[in-house]
């Protein structure tokens, strides 16, 4: 059963009050949040394997946790996790573990994060109080159609070995409960369309499931390059979308899985397309008329692809998502703030000098590492993302995703971390006439031995690689392997179009989720040219 978005928008919007008034409270107090989060999770999982090893039993206070804790990595719990997937109960956590959620790894393939009931329960602390605010504050975006980004299934989510499932089979299985039937039955794309093996496939059937909406109102993507990646196929593909849109059809129906066919079958609109083609496909705001709220990545690499969003989306409002990954819940957004999640799980965060401090403890302006402890059973593990204190909401601090802490390139000591080199990319690019819609850095092997090239897609001026080179060297690591000659000068590489598409399925091949592709401004690599300088077609 379909219902009215609408009572579905609504009644979730109620269900979600309580957390809303619950997280208000607690950010006057975010120590004692905090501190309860930290209790609990230990409290809950003395008697684990884990637990014991670790003394849980003996925590009373955060000097306690502190000094049996140890920090971790998923490396470090990984011999853990093993032990789950062979079957073993109560090794990380006293509930089951009801699945094993997959997401990239940097010395692994893959890590394997453990979903528990408390876990969904954590997630659900900062996904409703976000949802209660962004709908009071936009009720138009209630009364239409909702698409959520459908996540891909990933080629290694079957694994016949595990005693425990691994993946969701939608990505709706995060909220759980009402609120999963809640959402399944009213946003689009159907969840079978993660089915899809083909993106090229995947991309026209998102199309054409977004033009059927005549009422669509909120879309919620992971990166804002997606987004422009589907408006930038429109003009490619109208025809065939409007013939479909008319007779219910799909020009991939003899390549889809049944179960996706019949997700995307739809009946004959002819009026609908008689709309659209008077609208034209350069009219985003004519073809959906009621789109009030667009939800995607704002920070870090982001950036630059959601201000060629605002530019051709003007009027509708887009709010920058707050910092979630797999293994936890950070921040989320309240208005123009992105609060740290305080209900949800504890929280740490290391500075560059060694020092952990507290949520309560930080310092505006200030750039930590984040560690989190949460109730799927890691615990004080770092996530590997930093961030800066932009300001509070009451006394929580509210924060900012700089980049990936853990992503450093060091062929010969330069040591380029990837926060330092998405500032040097925003310092060499201020004063283009447009801001690049993708941008990355990476080694190559050149006639000279290594060197480091910019792909980016925007057309730069004959001065800025010198402007790239200049804004690098002030890393004094850097500067020092261009001095003795291990580095070369950068090459930067213009790349015409659909660079980030590109980027996207080179990840993918690798494994990766399209929910997990965190916006990124360094990678480690080499053989990007190969992949993101194809002939255009």
């Amino acid at each position: 059963m379909r219902l009215s978005p609408a009572f579905a928008n609504a009644a979730w919007v109620a269900s979600s009050l309580p957390a809303w008034l619950r997280f208000k409270r607690a950010a006057s107090r975010p120590d004692i949040a905090q501190r309860c989060c930290m209790l609990r999770a230990v409290g809950r999982n003395a008697n684990t394997a884990y637990g014991r090893l670790h003394r849980f039993g003996e925590v009373r206070n955060y000097a306690d946790f502190a000094r049996n804790v140890p920090l971790a990595r998923y490396e470090d719990l990984e011999p853990w996790i093993k032990r789950i997937v062979a079957g073993e109960p109560n090794v990380l956590t006293s509930e089951p573990v009801t699945r094993l959620v997959p997401t990239s790894g940097t010395s692994s393939g893959r890590k394997l994060i453990p979903f528990t009931a408390s876990l969904q329960r954590e997630f659900d602390s900062a996904i409703s109080p976000w949802i209660f605010d962004l709908y009071c504050n936009h009720p138009g975006a209630t009364l239409g159609t909702a698409y959520w980004s459908i996540t891909p299934a990933a080629v290694f989510e079957e694994d016949q070995n595990s005693a425990v499932p691994i993946g969701f089979d939608e990505d709706a299985g995060y909220l759980g409960g009402v609120k999963k039937n809640l959402l399944a039955r009213v946003i689009m794309p159907p969840a079978e369309f993660r089915l899809i093996p083909d993106t090229a496939v995947f991309r026209y059937l998102t199309l054409l499931c977004l033009l059927r909406q005549a009422d669509l109102s909120l879309i919620s993507v992971w990166h804002p390059s997606f987004l422009l990646l589907l408006l930038g196929e429109l003009p490619l593909q109208w025809e065939n979308l409007l013939r479909d849109v008319r007779d219910g059809t799909c020009k991939y129906d003899h390549e889809l899985p049944d179960s996706v066919r019949r997700a995307a079958g739809s009946n004959p609109e002819p009026q609908r397309a008689r709309h659209l083609a008077r609208a034209g496909f350069g009219q985003p705001g004519v073809i959906w008329p009621k789109l009030r709220v667009i939800s995607c990545w704002g920070d870090a690499h982001a950036e630059g692809p959601l201000n060629q969003l605002h530019q051709r989306l003007p009027g509708i409002f887009i709010q920058p998502k707050g910092l979630l990954a797999t293994e936890a819940f950070v921040t989320f957004p309240l208005g123009d703030l992105h609060p740290l999640a305080v209900r949800s799980h504890f929280y740490e965060f290391e500075h560059d000098f060694g020092r952990i401090l507290l949520a309560h403890e930080l310092s505006e302006g200030s750039e930590y590492e984040v560690i989190v402890t949460t109730g799927g059973g890691l615990y004080r593990y770092r996530l590997g993302d930093r961030v800066r204190v932009t300001g509070y909401l009451q006394n929580t601090p509210c924060l900012r995703f700089l980049g990936r802490n853990g992503m450093v390139s060091d062929r010969f000591g330069e040591k380029l971390s990837e926060a330092f080199v998405a500032a040097a990319i925003r310092s060499a690019s201020s004063s283009l006439s447009e801001t690049p819609k993708f941008a990355l850095l990476a080694p190559e092997q050149c006639a000279q031995g290594m060197r480091y090239a910019l792909f980016i897609e925007a057309t730069v001026d004959s001065g800025f690689s010198r402007r790239l080179d200049l804004a690098l060297r002030e890393n004094p690591h850097y500067l020092y392997c261009r001095k003795i000659g291990q580095l070369s000068s950068p090459d930067v590489v213009e790349i015409p179009d659909r660079a980030y598409e590109r980027y996207l399925a080179r990840e993918m091949e690798k494994g990766k989720r399209v929910g997990e592709i965190k916006p990124c401004a360094l990678s480690t690599d080499t053989g990007w040219r190969q992949h993101l300088c194809q002939a255009s077609g």
